[in-house]
């Protein structure tokens, strides 16, 4: 089997029918007859699912892995009670602790910010 992330797309050739049949059955990737390839948005998701059947070559897995780390970071500043603001905020009023929780979460998500240190470990 051969696997590339290319244009935001996890591309599968020459899989196997076993393997093809479960992943298939997730609904996460579709086949393509003109190329003969399994098609599917490179998702968290869907990689995660990938490094339960094979080992993923070097660059999916550390996408898998920062895909992995954001959502943990993004997870972690949901559930802070005080959230500190990663970024000045260029507003007059000071912000309620839901709208820094979401304004931190939309930066780390849009990477506009690197999720802090001691969220990812």
């Amino acid at each position: 089997m051969k696997m590339a992330i290319k244009d935001g797309q996890v591309i599968l050739v020459e899989v196997s029918s076993d393997k093809y049949m479960q992943i298939k059955s997730r609904g996460l990737m579709k086949w393509s007859k003109q190329q003969q390839a399994l098609y599917g948005p490179a998702t968290a998701e869907l990689l995660n699912f990938l490094a339960t059947l094979f080992r993923l070559p070097g660059p999916a897995e550390e996408l898998r892995q920062q895909m992995n780390n954001l959502e943990s970071s993004v997870d972690a500043e949901r559930m802070d009670p005080e959230p500190k603001p990663l970024y000045k905020f260029p507003v007059k009023l000071p912000l309620y602790r839901h709208q820094i929780r979401g304004a931190n979460m939309a930066l780390m998500v849009f990477g506009l910010v690197d999720p802090p240190e001691e969220a990812t470990n």
